[in-house]
């Protein structure tokens, strides 16, 4: 039995709509949790809910930036 180790070639035809998707559900995360600070009593779970979207909110930042970088790949 031949041991075939070649990686999968890069296909990055889809990366755009991938994270398309995902900033989408990160916002969709993003609603749910300020959603869910509406009936948080503690103070603790609304300051480690706020840090969490403040990640969110970085990553689709970067996700977006992402974007832009494959976009400029795709048109060279």
């Amino acid at each position: 039995m031949a041991n075939n180790n070649k990686p999968n070639p890069d296909d990055r035809s889809d990366n755009v709509e991938k994270l398309q998707a995902m900033i989408q559900n990160t916002e969709n995360n993003i609603e749910a949790a300020e959603e869910s600070l509406a009936l948080t009593d503690s103070d603790t779970q609304r300051q480690q809910i706020e840090a969490k979207n403040e990640r969110r909110r970085e990553s689709v930042d970067s996700f977006r930036s992402e974007i832009h970088d494959e976009a400029n790949n795709q048109q060279s």
